[in-house]
């Protein structure tokens, strides 16, 4: 008897999985807001170069004037600078000089900056004049962020893994908080300027940290109270609550105009959040595996007594004794990242889906922080971002239960791969900004989150059920934290390889994407299948190089061996060296 078979009988998706489910979901509405509540606090305005002529009467100004101090194209070509003409034309002016040849026009880098206020009246970016060749002060603040990710998901991912789901949670929240209070007070001006900004970075990369202690932690809790059957509409549904977290913050920014305040109201949003430590439960799995059967038998009971079914102390000490000879007979180390390599079908597992990670943060970050150029409303560009989201979990939550795990997965990917292609036509055969190519753009630009959120969904569904218990959080802190550098990629490409070309940075993501998706033939199925309990669960479920659906589920003995090695499904299997 194995812990599914056991948990059967207590109910595995009865008034207490469902209660305590709904809140879980609710906790994963925190961390798109503090993700992308930077797309608002430093947004990047149109601004133009503040010029000389700007302090004078603008009656006593003639286009010819203006027009002067504007470079053209041969200029800003012969001056060999890589970047577009209009990046060249709004962060340079020709100024008069002499020298000892005599009086020359030269091409000077801007000090000053005028900035639209059309949709914000201040963002951070205006206050730090991150533009231009200023511009990766801004990308290096996202980037310390994604590394807080890369640390945060490490971190508490083995911390979970040793002490449990729900204390690291309850730390998470009351770190969030903390967090948001740093960058709130960050920015004011009685710290000082240059101390200010790494202050504000080191608040960034906390809130990163707390983040990932909230979002993996919660997946993997989700996912563990419920039963098989259960578990997609588990690992889906909870992010139906990331899509909605990001609405949520698009309400405060549309109310909230202001980087300064926006910051400040943002901060405390975490509060209610700490007492959910008081509400939500310990993983019976995770206790299970950690040979805590007292605790485990306690939240059995109660799950029983809420599910209105009979727990049974009898058939309990059964499952018990077979749990612990099935432990001793495994005599696998319970912890750390290098249990995940002691096998190689792990190894090889751990690997590949770190590099899928890796991918779909690289292009889902990338499309999702860049909305602002989806219209010309940046509001609307990332409500209509929110939206096609949402739709993308809808319809993987469709078609995984039908297609299973690696063919939607691959199909998803191989369709964003032949979005990526479209760009190049596009740019080159429509005229360029006609309403055309605008509305072509913004199709393009909506498949490719609608894809990219599809693929990261199943990719996060994937890596659930590949890793064992006893190392599933490891193993998905150690993906996400690849998958953080991904995600800094997308930030640079975003900020830097858009001053060269605007859609440079999609070029990138098909060719990434490509890869990703023949490497990812080798993974085993999982649908129908048991989370895996143990590393030798996972070899059992060996390498698989097809798209053959599984025509059975998988059964469970009663001396505790599972039928991980179907003919049709395993094609090769490497044992443990």
């Amino acid at each position: 008897m194995k812990f599914d078979d056991f948990y059967e009988t207590v109910g595995v998706f009865g008034p207490y999985q469902k209660t305590k489910y709904f809140l879980l979901c609710f906790t994963n509405l925190l961390p798109p807001i503090m993700v992308y509540a930077w797309t608002f606090i430093a947004a990047s305005p149109q601004f133009k170069c503040t010029l000389p002529l700007d302090n004078m009467p603008s009656n006593n100004v003639t286009n010819e004037q203006v027009y002067s101090y504007i470079p053209t194209a041969t200029q800003c070509r012969e001056s060999q600078k890589r970047i577009s003409l209009k990046e060249c034309q709004r962060c340079f002016y020709m100024a008069n000089t002499t020298n000892s040849h005599g009086s020359i026009n030269e091409l000077t880098a801007c000090q000053n900056y005028t900035f639209d206020q059309t949709y914000y009246k201040s963002t951070l970016v205006e206050h730090w004049s991150m533009v231009c060749d200023q511009v990766s002060l801004k990308s290096n603040v996202q980037s310390v962020f994604f590394f807080g990710y890369m640390v945060g998901s490490l971190l508490f991912g083995i911390l979970s893994d040793r002490f449990g789901r729900r204390p690291i949670m309850g730390v998470s929240f009351v770190l969030m908080f903390v967090a948001g209070i740093i960058c709130a007070l960050a920015p004011e001006v009685l710290i000082g300027h240059g101390t200010s900004y790494h202050f504000f970075a080191l608040g960034r990369f906390l809130l990163a940290c707390a983040t990932r202690g909230i979002s993996i932690t919660a997946f993997v809790i989700g996912t563990e109270i419920v039963g098989p059957k259960q578990r997609l509409f588990a690992g889906i549904a909870i992010k139906y609550f990331f899509a909605l977290g990001e609405l949520l913050l698009l309400s405060f920014a549309v109310t909230i105009r202001t980087w300064r305040t926006l910051n400040a109201v943002l901060a405390v949003v975490p509060v209610p959040f700490i007492f959910f430590y008081f509400i939500l439960p310990e993983s019976p799995r995770w206790l299970v595996s950690e040979q805590r059967y007292d605790e485990a038998e306690l939240i059995f009971h109660h799950i029983a007594e809420k599910n209105k079914t009979h727990f049974d102390p009898v058939l309990y000490q059964r499952f018990v004794r077979e749990d612990r000879k099935r432990v001793a007979a495994s005599q696998e180390v319970n912890h750390g990242i290098k249990a995940l390599f002691r096998s190689k079908v792990m190894g090889i597992i751990a690997v590949n889906m770190s590099y899928q990670w890796f991918v779909q943060n690289l292009v889902f970050y990338g499309t999702s922080q860049s909305t602002d150029k989806w219209t010309n409303n940046p509001y609307i560009g990332f409500g209509a971002s929110a939206f096609v989201e949402l739709f993308a979990y809808f319809v993987v939550h469709l078609l995984l239960d039908r297609w299973g795990r690696k063919l939607t997965y691959c199909l998803f990917v191989f369709a964003l791969i032949c979005t990526t292609i479209l760009v190049v036509p596009i740019q080159m055969i429509v005229p360029k900004d006609s309403k055309y190519q605008i509305y072509l753009m913004f199709t393009v630009n909506a498949a490719l989150k609608f894809l990219a959120s599809g693929s990261y969904v199943i990719i996060y569904i994937y890596a659930n059920e590949t890793f064992p218990t006893k190392g599933r959080n490891t193993g998905m802190g150690v993906c996400s934290m690849i998958a953080r550098v991904g995600a800094i990629m997308g930030t640079y490409s975003n900020d830097n390889l858009t001053r060269t070309w605007q859609h440079f940075p999609v070029v990138i993501y098909g060719t990434t994407s490509l890869f990703a998706m023949l490497l990812a033939t080798v993974f085993p199925e999982t649908l129908d299948k048991p989370l895996p309990q143990t590393i030798e669960d996972v070899e059992g479920m060996g390498l698989a190089c097809s798209f053959t659906r599984p025509k059975k589920k998988m059964n469970t003995h009663v001396n505790g061996t599972n039928d991980f090695g179907d003919d049709f499904l395993l094609k090769k299997t490497l044992t443990e060296e």
